[in-house]
């Protein structure tokens, strides 16, 4: 321990070649939020205390504190390279950790380092402002839709590092320095790490914060989704005709709005009569249903009057728990027994048809509420959500969840009160605990395979079996090649599994040619992601009541011929590769490695693969090059040095470390193989 006057500072050893920063005044307490837990087992640690400084070495890292003023500096035990330093602002105030008191033991924190001008920075979580390379952003350490905190960088000088604090702030990669800002917090926590690549910080953060579980078997083949099936009859039809068609589905989803209230967590059963009967139907047929599970409770719903009063709801400031306005049904009455049409289908309707007018009818007039958000911070509330989640959708067979609008989806998250502490302090934790909270209870039912996919996440969330998705992103080009950046991010962020909305989120119509495209490539890109999940909210779209809220076809069907034979022969290659694909992320289980790789990751050495951002690994053995510009028929590759590399259309063999143009009609994403590939690939369909 290093102190001046009030100050504290301390490190710890922490995992392999790892140690925990921590500083703060007059007192640190070990009972704050954070990722980093349980504690690792004691490490070995060279320790050696001089007269002007302190030394700890814990494996490749060496920390030097100075006895003068505390300032600490990170470096390579073997090389002696720097690697990271604290940098005071100004020669006598601010210090590079600063404490700016906001009364009650609680300050505005800065921690300050040192800028490199050749360092690259990756990681962070996922940002729509389409850049790889972090170096020079200033990043809201916020939850937003699109824009997920999760404050774990990694740098292309040898070390990772972990604000491990999950309060309201911002980091700032300026080229006068980096500094890391919390606006609310008792005191200042970082997990420093180095490696002699990428992929061992990768692999040390993994040890730190966990590990993910089992990928599901059912989770890797393609997800039908869209806004919204409205009715069992609907999404049904749709199954029927996947299955008529002799197309692979393995998930389709029950997007929001099935219920009767917003927070009601179950079936409205005037339009979803037997969810059991059609959870065994499509199980029949070989896929899963996921259903979507927001946090918010309408004060219409019947759990409201018992989460509210047991303290169950995030609170406000003054106590209230009424947080964002959110559109829902007045309650009307029943209809009539005896069976008959659904009300609103239209007489000669077929399943799959139903009219969004019709599937409003009978549910009463939409006004705006003021919703409430249950407190996934307290296991309390954890467990009331679970047994609405269990006796709703569990017990009916149900294994898939959507955790959609998860940072939760309200404004100034930091104005309210959770059960782990201010909102300003730890409201960037709320996304990782709703998603711990449903993977504790499914373990406790005994599953083994479980996945939630999630719009928001923190660090930790990876060993909760999160899913992350892009969230609601342009049904754009320009969205299409931000979003395969912002999922190298994620997966520099040490998050494994990952999807984006094909087709992106936002509009899209299927007669439009240009779109048709779009859609084409996006789903190219898809099928090389974790998760390969068609999702949007596509034109026509009809909105005559919110209820009545949907969008146009987004089935494979949809986009026309062209696009149909050239998404079908996309899905069958999935199909092909998904051996290889669980493979890889068995794999990942142990070593912490994502199976989106940017090059970075498997070809270290090769300083041009360190500037490559529009194309990455799948595993070890499969390099992809998404084309993401409408119009292109041919891509410019860069192949890493360092492997001998197949292009598969074509089987043309290229020497690594050469940039080569390949075609890429309509119908071709570019794919190559590894010169040594550990398993055996199966890329072309089937003579």
């Amino acid at each position: 321990m290093w102190r001046h006057e009030h100050h504290l500072l301390t490190v710890r050893p922490w995992g392999r070649d790892s140690v925990r920063v921590r500083a703060g005044v007059h007192r640190l307490r070990d009972d704050l939020p954070g990722a980093l837990e349980p504690e690792p087992a004691p490490q070995e640690a060279e320790i050696h205390i001089g007269a002007d400084s302190a030394t700890l070495t814990s494996g490749l890292l060496r920390i030097t504190v100075t006895a003068a003023d505390g300032l600490l500096t990170a470096t390579r035990a073997d090389t002696g390279a720097e690697l990271l330093r604290e940098e005071p602002a100004h020669f006598w105030w601010p210090g590079a950790r600063h404490f700016e008191a906001l009364g009650g033991g609680v300050h505005r924190i800065e921690q300050r380092f040192a800028a490199y001008d050749d360092e690259r920075i990756y990681g962070l979580g996922q940002y729509g402002h389409g850049r790889f390379d972090q170096k020079g952003m200033v990043l809201g350490l916020q939850q937003r839709n699109g824009e997920v905190s999760i404050p774990f960088a990694v740098s292309s000088r040898g070390y990772g590092l972990l604000w491990n604090n999950p309060a309201v702030g911002r980091v700032e990669l300026a080229a006068n320095g980096t500094r890391w800002v919390a606006d609310r917090a008792r005191q200042l926590d970082y997990w420093l790490t180095a490696g002699e690549t990428p992929a061992r910080v990768l692999g040390n953060y993994a040890d730190a914060t966990g590990h993910a579980p089992r990928f599901p078997a059912w989770a890797s083949g393609f997800w039908q989704s869209k806004l919204r099936y409205s009715s069992q009859d609907e999404l049904l039809g749709v199954a029927r005709e996947y299955a008529a068609r002799g197309l692979p589905l393995s998930v389709i989803v029950v997007d929001y709005l099935h219920w009767r209230h917003l927070g009601d967590w179950s079936f409205d059963q005037r339009h979803w009569p037997d969810p059991r009967a059609m959870v065994e139907e499509l199980r029949g047929m070989g896929v899963e249903v996921a259903v979507s599970v927001w946090p918010s409770v309408s004060p219409l719903s019947s759990n409201h009057p018992p989460m509210r009063d047991a303290g169950l709801l995030i609170a406000g400031e003054g106590g209230s728990t009424a947080h964002a306005e959110w559109p829902d049904i007045e309650p009307t009455p029943e209809p009539g027994a005896g069976g008959g049409t659904e009300p609103g289908t239209q007489p000669g309707t077929q399943p799959g048809t139903q009219s969004v007018a019709g599937a409003a009818a009978g549910r009463g007039a939409a006004s705006d509420v003021a919703v409430a958000f249950y407190d996934a911070t307290d296991e309390r509330a954890r467990a009331w959500l679970w047994d609405r989640l269990r006796e709703n959708y569990y017990d009916l067979g149900i294994r898939a969840w959507w955790l959609d609008a998860c940072e939760p989806e309200m404004r100034h998250p930091e104005h309210h009160s959770y059960a782990a502490g201010p909102g300003a302090e730890v409201a960037n934790l709320y996304p990782r605990e709703h998603t711990r909270g449903v993977y504790e209870h499914m373990r406790a039912q005994g599953e083994t395979e479980i996945l939630s996919l999630v719009r928001s996440a923190w660090a930790g969330s990876q060993r909760y079996g999160a899913a992350l998705w892009s969230g609601d992103i342009p049904a754009t080009f320009e969205a299409l090649a931000s979003t395969v950046r912002a999922g190298l991010n994620v997966a520099m962020s040490g998050m494994p599994w990952w999807a984006a909305d094909i087709g992106g989120f936002h509009g899209g119509d299927p007669g439009d040619p240009a779109y048709r495209e779009l859609m084409v490539r996006w789903f190219q890109y898809g099928a090389f992601c974790p998760l390969f999940r068609l999702h949007g909210h596509r034109e026509p779209r009809e909105t005559r009541s919110f209820v009545g809220v949907a969008g146009g076809p987004n089935e494979v069907w949809s986009f026309g011929d062209e696009a149909y034979a050239a998404m079908t022969s996309v899905m069958r290659l999935r199909e092909r590769l998904r051996p290889y694909l669980h493979a890889q992320l068995r794999e990942g289980e142990r070593t912490g490695l994502p199976l989106m790789r940017p090059l970075l990751l498997e070809f270290p050495g090769d300083p041009a693969a360190w500037d490559v951002d529009d194309q990455f690994m799948f595993g070890r053995d499969l390099l992809v090059a998404p084309v993401t510009e409408p119009g292109a028929r041919t891509r410019p590759v860069y192949l890493p040095d360092g492997a001998t590399w197949t292009h598969t259309d074509g089987n043309t063999r290229y020497k690594g470390g050469a940039r080569v143009t390949v075609d890429a009609p309509l119908d071709r994403i570019p794919v190559f193989v590894r010169d040594d590939a550990h398993t055996p690939l199966s890329l072309e369909e089937p003579t």
